[in-house]
């Protein structure tokens, strides 16, 4: 028959609150006293359960991730980044993926992780400031992973940055007429990355000095099919740009589809340039961004360590770097 920790507790002459302080690590037993019940618990072959060993030191041992995806590419490799960093550690993740609209809202409406978890994982996901407050009533650590909410701890890029980065490349090139296909996401709430990089974009043109003109920025559905409408908008203009930013690399490969069924050279009538480095960029020979997502993931997950495991993390507020990856969708204008 099995061994309960009372079994263990009596065999022990001990109670059964400093079996459990023993075997979790909590403090208030000797050192003598812990030894001798854990090479007792050894000899009868006895293991305390993960969830006991967390009631003994007050917490759920879990950390929840929400995701407004679990298939796609940046968030499955942010998530990747998260779980590799808890590896090895007493945290267990759960996962929450909240791909509609209704899922979204119900998760907040309803806060299923609540009294489960100590910490949650947001993956760049769009918050309202109701929803905010709702989840600082939950009192768990929160880290935004991919974006900022409020002054909890957060990872991300600086997607201004990002913006000036992609469109410098085409000014550097020699270009003069430069576009933007930018975005839109799915959600009712509004991303920040749009308009963030939207302003690395109009940025870099003004401290060129060069010309904005309106139709010049599209705002399209995120995805390629948004980057395919985008392309045929600009193309029909009675003056074409030269070079084109487009919101992410999924946007370009649709621009790019719509230039090749149109004839139009690439890169020497257009140039186009992504943000992001998709893992499939380089066999679309893409001029990007790079965005270190994974590396994202692992900073998210390491600063909900620190804070549940250590009380604090030494920096709570991390932007990583982005860099320019020149490829062959970028040249000098004709002519």
């Amino acid at each position: 028959m099995a061994l309960n920790m009372a079994d263990l507790a009596e065999r022990a002459g001990v109670s059964i609150a400093t079996v459990s302080r023993a075997l979790s690590g909590a403090p208030g037993v000797s050192e003598e006293t812990r030894r001798r019940i854990k090479s007792l618990a050894e000899d009868l072959s006895y293991t305390v359960s993960p969830d006991a060993a967390r009631l003994a030191r007050g917490s759920n041992g879990r950390v929840a991730v929400v995701t407004p995806d679990v298939a796609h590419w940046f968030y499955a490799a942010m998530l990747d980044g998260i779980v590799t960093s808890l590896r090895g550690t007493d945290l267990d993740v759960l996962l929450y993926e909240v791909k509609e609209e209704r899922e979204r809202r119900r998760f907040f409406e309803e806060l299923p992780a609540r009294r489960q978890v100590d910490a949650l994982i947001l993956i760049a996901l769009p918050i309202s400031d109701d929803e905010r407050r709702r989840l600082d009533l939950m009192g768990v650590t929160v880290v935004m992973a991919g974006g900022t909410l409020a002054d909890h701890p957060h990872v991300r890029i600086d997607d201004v940055a990002a913006g000036r980065q992609a469109t410098t490349q085409l000014i550097r090139a020699g270009h003069e007429r430069i576009a933007m296909i930018n975005s839109h996401g799915t959600w009712s709430l509004e991303y920040a990355a749009p308009s963030a990089r939207l302003r690395g974009f109009t940025s870099a043109l003004e401290e060129a000095g060069l010309a904005l003109p309106p139709q010049y920025v599209v705002h399209k559905r995120w995805g390629s099919h948004g980057g395919v409408e985008g392309m045929n908008e600009l193309l029909s203009l009675p003056s074409p740009p030269t070079g084109v930013v487009t919101f992410s690399d999924e946007v370009a490969f649709g621009a790019l589809r719509t230039l090749r069924r149109a004839g139009v050279p690439i890169p020497h009538t257009m140039s186009v340039v992504g943000i992001d480095d998709h893992h499939l960029a380089d066999m679309f020979d893409l001029s990007t961004v790079h965005q270190p997502v994974t590396r994202q993931g692992v900073a998210a997950g390491e600063l909900a360590r620190s804070i549940l495991q250590d009380g604090d993390a030494e920096t709570r507020h991390v932007t990583l770097p982005t860099r320019v990856v020149a490829r062959g969708t970028t040249a000098p204008p004709p002519g």
